[in-house]
C-alpha cells in the first residue's frame, strides 16, 4: 500500500497499551494512521504507581514496571508485525494512564485509545482511561471500536452541529485526504421539542430551518474552497435524536469525527451526551476534536 499524499497534519500518534486485546487492536489502528501520516508512532503503558508508592513495596513496583514492559514489547511486536516501516517509541510511564497519554501527545499529537480497558463491569462500554481521557481531552482522540482485522477504510463522517464545528469538519477533511476518501458532512437538525418548552410561534421553525441549511452551507463552502482536490458530500437529515442519527450513519463509513462539547457540569468539558453515546455505541472508529471556538484546530 503506497502511503497517502504528506500533508500538514498535526502531531504525532500516542496509542495506550495495557495488554487488551481492545488495546492491541486501538495500537494497530494508530499504526495505520502514523503510517498514512508518515510519523512515529508512541505506544504508552502507564503502571500509575507514582501516586502509590508510598503503598506499595518495591518489588511490586518493580514487577509492575516488569510486566508494563512485557506489555509494550509485545504491542511493539505485533505492530512491526503489520507496519515494519513505521518508527515505534516505547514508553513506560509511572503516572496515571490518561495523564500518561496526555504528556506524550503535549500540544499536538492524537491519543489513541481502545474502547475497552483492563476490568470488569465498568469496562463493558467504554473504559475509564478511554473516558476519563476524551472527557477532558485537549487534543484528538480517537475511540477504537472492534478489532483491527474488521477496521474499513471507507468514507470519513464528520458530523457538524453549527459553525463552532468548522475545526472538527477540517480535521476529518485531512483524514479523508490521507485515506484518499470522500468526505460527508453530516447535519442533523433535532426535531424534538425539548420538555417543558413552550409552543413556538410559527416564525421559529422557520428561523430554524434557515439556520441549519446555512450552517451545512456555509461549512461546505469553505471545505470546498480549502480542499479543492477533495470529494466532499453533504447532507441534511431530521431525527428527534442526534446520537442515534449519528451512530445509525456509522454503519456505512470508517470514521466517525465529531467536536467535543464544552458543556460544563457534564462528564468533562469535551465530552457530552452526545459525543459519549458515539464512543459507547458507534460502528466504528470515533474522532473525538476538542472545540476553541469556530474554525478552531485548523491544520491547513
Amino acid at each position: 500500500m503506497a502511503a497517502a499524499p504528506r500533508l500538514r497534519h498535526p502531531g504525532s500518534v500516542v496509542a495506550g497499551v495495557d495488554g487488551s486485546e481492545a488495546a492491541l487492536s486501538a495500537a494497530l489502528w494508530a499504526a495505520e494512521e502514523a503510517f498514512l501520516r508518515r510519523s512515529a508512532l508512541f505506544l504508552v503503558h502507564a503502571t500509575d504507581t507514582d501516586a502509590l508508592a508510598r503503598y506499595l513495596f518495591q518489588a511490586e513496583i518493580d514487577e509492575s514496571r516488569r510486566t508494563g514492559r512485557e506489555v509494550l514489547d509485545r504491542a511493539a511486536e505485533a505492530v512491526s508485525a503489520h507496519h515494519p516501516e513505521v518508527t515505534v517509541v516505547k514508553e513506560l510511564s509511572d503516572r496515571p494512564p490518561s495523564e500518561a497519554l496526555r504528556r506524550a501527545a503535549a500540544l499536538s499529537g492524537t491519543i489513541v485509545v481502545g474502547h475497552r480497558g483492563r476490568g470488569g463491569f465498568a469496562s463493558l462500554l467504554l473504559g475509564s482511561v478511554g473516558l476519563r481521557t476524551a472527557a477532558i481531552a485537549s487534543t484528538p482522540v480517537v475511540v477504537v471500536r472492534g478489532h483491527a482485522e474488521a477496521e474499513r477504510p471507507g468514507v470519513v463522517l464528520a458530523g457538524i452541529r453549527d459553525d463552532h464545528d468548522l475545526g472538527c469538519a477540517r480535521a476529518a477533511a485531512h483524514e479523508a485526504l490521507l485515506r484518499r476518501q470522500p468526505l460527508r458532512l453530516l447535519h442533523v437538525w433535532r426535531t424534538a421539542r425539548p420538555r417543558g418548552e413552550r409552543t413556538a410561534s410559527r416564525e421559529r421553525p422557520r428561523h430554524q430551518a434557515a439556520d441549519h441549511v446555512r450552517v451545512q452551507s456555509r461549512t461546505t463552502g469553505l471545505l470546498r474552497e480549502e480542499f479543492p482536490d477533495l470529494k466532499i458530500e453533504t447532507e441534511g437529515v431530521k431525527n428527534p435524536s442526534v446520537p442515534a442519527a449519528l451512530v445509525e450513519a456509522s454503519r456505512d463509513v470508517g470514521l466517525l469525527v465529531v467536536g467535543g462539547r464544552r458543556a460544563p457540569g457534564y462528564l468533562g468539558p469535551t465530552l457530552g451526551r452526545t459525543t459519549l453515546a458515539l464512543l459507547q455505541h458507534a460502528h466504528c472508529p470515533v474522532e473525538l476534536v476538542p472545540r476553541h471556538g469556530p474554525g478552531h484546530g485548523s491544520t491547513s
